[in-house]
């Protein structure tokens, strides 16, 4: 039957059934999907992106999402995040921009299963470094600019340790919807990100200071000139970001294994997947959440200390506020900067600190540390296994082997372990784990307390002879 005009004029739109809200019960301030916000204007809180789920049409199971494959010819089908729309429908989804991201592997390795205890077939790598910049940034980044797009913004700025800024330049260089400012520290962005910011077309500011100086920067220049800002206090960016833990499913037959493993840096994925796994299970969709472990850098251990010695907890919503604020205070007097070879996670002030500890409530999770020495051993086996990763990636394998050694992970539990970007990412930190060089090894990993490569492979160096290179090869082979 043909609708009336008065039927067409009253169908609930998009931005009337998604809105964005104030993480704070006490304070559920709400605002309309079409604003660009960071933060809650009355309490300065984070903000969620919400939905009305009685008036939208949910999947009676997400077994639904499989016929999407079979529409793949269409990009948003094709779209590991936009095939999921239905569970982050805050745009019309011909409005939704995508470059092919989510194209990932849930990898089966039993080697890295066996360096970390684990019986074989219990360890699964979520290989986030197959998207077209090389890291999971890419999901967020899609969702992000989606809203951009409504939004009508015409610059967008981040503030990067490197894959953001790598992830922003190249939607903007592919979509030509917006132009890229890039904020980033002072000798804080491996080559192999920057290159990427600089071959995109980005403009790349770099200024004095680390990613959290950066990071206030950026958020002063962005109120400043009318910047959309992409950094994941992006409400948007975490709705992109939940995406993972819906291929991981997906990959699992729709089965929830039992602990999700991931670094911890600006903490914007354990967000993400908290606020995941709660809606499914609201939604009926899944019958129970996974655990989740979040994984620092001993070097840059803020998540850990506030969590694990200071016993910060959401509290259902009235966390320690005080606690947060000491621990701050000390760490400025004490002028405390973070420092790792994973530099991706090397962060002092995470900005999703409240929705992290939120997302650790629903999921029942818990924090570690991994030393640098821990996290390069570790992805040293994850490249053995045929998956290279950045350092910060190898966090979450390296914490992994921690928690089976405590008990708190049982060898027969299925774990997943987010690999969240590509070795080529940081080739220098690869180089000089297996050099011979020791010079090199020094300069790269010695100065973040690495002694040792006890997993490397090393060229092995033979004279220009025949004889000598086919002995080499038996004697080594």
């Amino acid at each position: 039957m043909k609708e009336t005009p008065s039927e067409t004029r009253t169908r609930p739109t998009h931005a009337d059934l998604s809105f964005q809200r104030c993480i704070s019960p006490a304070c559920g301030a709400t605002y309309g999907i079409d604003e660009v916000r960071v933060a809650c204007e009355k309490c300065g809180n984070l903000l969620d992106v919400m939905y009305d789920w009685d008036r939208l049409e949910v999947p009676a199971s997400l077994k639904v999402f499989e016929e999407k494959w079979a529409r793949r010819a269409d990009p948003h089908c094709f779209s590991g995040v936009w095939r999921f729309h239905e569970l982050l429908p805050f745009a019309p989804v011909d409005q939704c921009v995508t470059v092919g991201e989510g194209q990932t592997l849930l990898h089966r390795c039993d080697s890295v299963a066996q360096y970390v205890g684990l019986k074989p077939g219990r360890l699964l790598l979520e290989y986030e470094g197959m998207n077209p910049s090389g890291s999971f940034k890419d999901n967020g980044m899609s969702a992000a600019f989606t809203h951009a797009r409504l939004t009508g913004a015409a610059r967008a700025a981040c503030a990067s340790t490197g894959n953001t800024s790598a992830s922003l330049a190249l939607y903007c260089s592919v979509s030509r919807l917006m132009k890229a400012v890039i904020f980033v520290g002072s000798g804080k962005i491996a080559y192999g990100k920057l290159s990427q910011a600089l071959d995109f077309g980005a403009l790349t500011v770099q200024i004095s200071g680390d990613f959290d100086d950066a990071m206030a920067r950026v958020q002063e220049v962005s109120r400043e000139l009318g910047l959309y800002l992409v950094n994941s206090v992006n409400p948007f960016r975490l709705e992109g970001q939940k995406t993972i833990m819906y291929r991981v499913l997906e990959k699992l037959r729709w089965e929830v294994p039992d602990w999700i493993v991931v670094p911890g840096g600006n903490l914007g994925n354990s967000s993400a997947f908290g606020k995941a796994f709660f809606e499914l299970h609201q939604l009926g969709l899944i019958d129970r959440i996974p655990r989740m472990a979040v994984i620092n850098a001993t070097g840059a251990s803020t998540l850990y200390d506030l969590v694990e010695k200071c016993g910060l907890r959401w509290n259902r919503g009235s966390p320690d506020l005080e606690t947060v604020k000491q621990y701050y205070q000390e760490m400025d007097a004490q002028q405390r900067r973070a420092s790792t070879i994973a530099s991706a996670i090397e962060i002092n002030r995470p900005v999703n600190l409240y929705k992290c500890i939120r997302a650790l409530e629903v999921c029942n999770g818990l924090v570690r540390q991994a030393s640098d020495q821990e996290i390069m051993d570790a992805k040293a086996q994850v490249g053995a296994g045929g998956l290279g990763c950045e350092p910060a990636s190898a966090a979450s394998v390296a914490g992994t082997r921690l928690l089976v050694s405590e008990g708190l992970i049982g060898p027969d539990e299925r774990v997943v372990c987010i690999l969240t970007g590509h070795q080529l990412k940081d080739p220098n930190a690869t180089v000089a784990y297996h050099t011979t060089d020791q010079e090199l090894f020094n300069k790269v990993l010695g100065s973040h307390g690495v002694s040792r490569a006890a997993y490397a492979n090393r060229a092995v160096a033979v004279p220009n002879d025949l004889d000598e290179i086919i002995k080499a090869i038996r004697l080594y082979s």
